[in-house]
Order: C-alpha cells, then sequence, then structure tokens
C-alpha cells in the first residue's frame, strides 16, 4: 500500500538510490523538496540537469571539469613533472586542500576490485601510461587509500610504470595529528615506525 500519491513516491525512490541516504532521510528530502517554492525548486532541478550536461572529463588528468582542460592542468605555475594518482576527484580537493602539493593530478576513477568487478579496463589507468610515455614525467605520487583496494590499485600502476624509469611514491602512513598510539591498530603502527623520519 502507498502512503504517498505516486510522483512523491518516485521523488523518495529517486533520493533513497543516493549513496548514503536512507528511507527516512529520503522522505525527508522529498518533503524538503515539496516545500520549496516553485521557482526554487526549478532551480534545483535545473541545477541537477546542467551538471549533467556541462560538467566532463578533463582530456589530460581526468578530473571534473566544464569542458577542456580542468584549472590544474591548464595552470601555468604547476609542476608538470610530478603526478598525483587519486582514486576519484574528491581526493583532488583533498590534496588541495592541504596546500602541499604543487604538481599535477590523474583521477582513476575507481580502484581495483574483483570483488565488484572492476578491473584495469574499468579505471583510466591507460591514460596515465600514455602521459607518463609521453615523456616529462619525473615523479608519480600513489595516493590510493590505504586499504585492499588502494594498496592492490597503487602496486599494479606501480609495476606498469617501472618500464618508463620515473620514481613512484606512495603517501606515507601512519598515526593521525591528534591521535593516541593506544588507538592505532598494527598496520598503522607497523607503517609509522617503518615510515618514521629523523627530527
Amino acid at each position: 500500500m502507498e502512503y504517498f500519491p505516486a510522483p512523491l513516491e518516485k521523488l523518495v525512490e529517486q533520493f533513497a538510490r543516493l549513496p548514503g541516504i536512507g528511507g527516512k532521510s529520503a522522505q525527508r528530502l522529498a518533503f524538503h523538496v515539496l516545500d520549496l517554492p516553485m521557482e526554487e525548486a526549478q532551480e534545483f532541478a535545473d541545477a541537477i540537469v546542467a551538471a549533467k550536461k556541462s560538467v566532463t572529463l578533463c582530456p589530460v588528468c581526468q578530473n571534473l571539469t566544464e569542458g577542456g582542460l580542468c584549472p590544474i592542468c591548464a595552470s601555468p605555475k604547476r609542476d608538470g613533472s610530478v603526478i598525483c594518482v587519486v582514486a576519484d576527484s574528491r581526493d583532488v580537493i583533498a590534496m588541495e586542500r592541504a596546500r602541499e602539493f604543487n604538481g599535477h593530478y590523474h583521477v582513476l576513477h575507481g580502484v581495483l576490485s574483483p570483488m565488484n568487478h572492476v578491473g584495469p579496463d574499468d579505471l583510466h589507468i591507460k591514460s596515465l601510461l600514455d602521459r607518463v610515455a609521453a615523456g616529462g614525467i619525473e615523479e608519480v605520487i600513489m595516493a590510493t587509500n590505504p586499504d585492499t583496494e588502494g594498496e592492490a590499485t597503487a602496486l599494479y600502476i606501480a609495476r606498469l610504470l617501472k618500464p618508463f624509469g620515473v620514481k613512484v611514491t606512495r603517501l606515507a602512513y601512519g598515526i593521525p595529528v591528534g591521535g593516541h598510539l593506544e588507538f592505532a591498530d598494527d598496520a598503522t603502527l607497523m607503517r609509522a615506525l617503518a615510515g618514521r623520519q629523523e627530527l
């Protein structure tokens, strides 16, 4: 038995398809949209359609852009000899927030995950290899997440890059700032010890 009119049910279903949105949150969002004035609801719908139509992938780094090169690839101030490989466009934002990296990026749009049927051909690995093969790249930093899939992806790409003679590095792991040793897991402690630096 449906509790809401069919269009409202459909709206709830669409919101529920979003990642991290459960049934109750989907209902809350749907009711919020219904409460919006018609102009605001139209603006919301137009923003979704406009983003879907105009946001594309940068032909160089595969990051999201509005046609043509992304601002990072287009910037002459960035160091083109270093590429930071990330799994997702959100990772680019995280790296940029730190304001420490001044090179270019390469977005894979996922990680290797045999359980989820994601293989090398499903990721933007070939375009990374093409960039390195074109020359001018001195270092590739693997910045995938330190989980099983991220590690497997980093190792796989590092193996593919070996013949090109570029330096391949991995982001350091360790205890987070403000963290406590007693709460760190064994793998984190092991990597923190292995990556220790002289003061």
